[in-house]
């Protein structure tokens, strides 16, 4: 008899303990992600089912990839940001000062002289440049990241006009429009760009230390300031990252439409912050996924082209993307406090509470609480 409840004492957590397991997997990014995978599925399905070969066909599967491309650029940069705990209102007025500052008529003089990679130096630096500012003020002149890039997003945009005159620079070189219009055993080279793009970023943030602390940044700035991490250093360069990837998207954008205008890249920064929180990225930072990202940005993306071979208007297509990201946030709400109650649960101190009789984790540490200085926010990096 002694045996039997021996067992029954060892044996009986383990369902618990493996049902939270599981909980705790498809709470995950896999979960996260898979869900996308399904929602994107099912777009598919409804596309098919309402406009049939129209929908289904490689011109416009090809043309969803490139309407994605370049938001998708902007968005794995943003995705950075916010997994390190800030915003960035002034990417697509980034986008649009650095397309009118490379395709300015001296910018394409020196580029017909020399090489028409400078035109994408050029918009690359002024991106990088411009995420330099608002990084330095954010971090160094302890500005709320909010205000500063939205500061940024007026004088950007301002510039840009005034750069141009208000007026659509025309590209005038033929190499630099066919080398980024053409494409590659049929895949767009926008497309292939994007790819690339996302997976530097993976790699970025999932196999380096830079990604490791800016999950630990993101997740409490404090502790990872105690860790040895240099925040304010770390800070600046997410915005440069930011900046870059904007310049990047400008020399798509400038390839696609073949011009350079102030009015380029208009509300990519709620297209870009809609995708990174459909993606799973916590808007509070800490926690985030290059996939997911990617992912939002094919469903958003996708929603738009269904939209639009079924006749419906823009408008309902705003009030539908606005619907998928307020349900999108709850779910992250859900998800959250289910991973915050399975941790405190599971946590030492709740069990030495649960068998003393005392209540439940009355003591618990700073790794019960997200972001706590003793624990880091779920998909959470080192902080070395």
């Amino acid at each position: 008899m002694s045996e039997g409840a021996t067992t029954a004492t060892v044996t009986a957590p383990a369902a618990p303990n493996g049902s939270a397991g599981r909980v705790g997997l498809m709470a995950g990014p896999l979960g996260r992600n898979l869900g996308l995978v399904i929602a994107l599925a099912i777009l598919c399905i409804v596309g098919v089912a309402t406009a049939g070969d129209r929908f289904a066909s490689v011109d416009n599967v090809l043309t969803i990839l490139r309407a994605a491309s370049v938001i998708g650029v902007v968005s794995v940069g943003m995705t950075f940001v916010i997994i390190g705990g800030g915003i960035d209102l002034s990417v697509g007025a980034l986008v649009a000062l650095s397309s009118v500052w490379a395709s300015t008529l001296a910018t394409q003089q020196i580029a017909t002289d020399f090489h028409w990679i400078v035109m994408v130096i050029t918009a690359v630096l002024v991106g990088a440049g411009a995420g330099l500012v608002n990084g330095v003020v954010i971090a160094y002149g302890k500005l709320v990241a909010f205000i500063a890039t939205l500061a940024m997003l007026a004088a950007a945009r301002g510039l840009a006009e005034i750069m141009s005159n208000r007026r659509t620079q025309i590209i005038q070189d033929r190499d630099f429009l066919a080398f980024f219009s053409g494409d590659v055993l049929g895949i767009p080279t926008l497309v292939i760009i994007f790819a690339l793009v996302a997976v530097a970023g993976w790699v970025l943030l999932n196999r380096t230390t830079f990604g490791r602390r800016t999950f630990a940044v993101g997740g409490n700035a404090e502790a990872a300031r105690l860790a040895g991490i240099r925040v304010q250093r770390h800070t600046v360069k997410l915005y440069v990252l930011s900046g870059i990837t904007c310049g990047i998207a400008a020399v798509m954008l400038m390839a696609r439409t073949t011009t350079g205008s102030s009015t380029h890249g208009a509300l990519y920064e709620l297209d870009a912050i809609a995708a990174v929180v459909i993606g799973g990225t916590l808007l509070i930072g800490g926690r985030g996924t290059i996939v997911g990202t990617v992912l939002g940005v094919l469903i958003f993306t996708t929603l738009g082209n269904v939209f639009t071979l079924n006749n419906l208007s823009s408008s309902a297509q705003a009030v539908a993307r606005g619907v998928i990201i307020v349900l999108a946030v709850l779910l992250q709400n859900r998800l959250a406090n289910r991973e915050t109650r399975t941790r405190i649960s599971r946590s030492p101190a709740a069990e030495a509470g649960s068998d003393t009789g005392g209540p439940a984790g009355a003591t618990g540490g700073g790794s019960a609480v997200p972001g706590g200085p003793a624990g880091a926010r779920p998909g959470g990096g080192d902080a070395t």
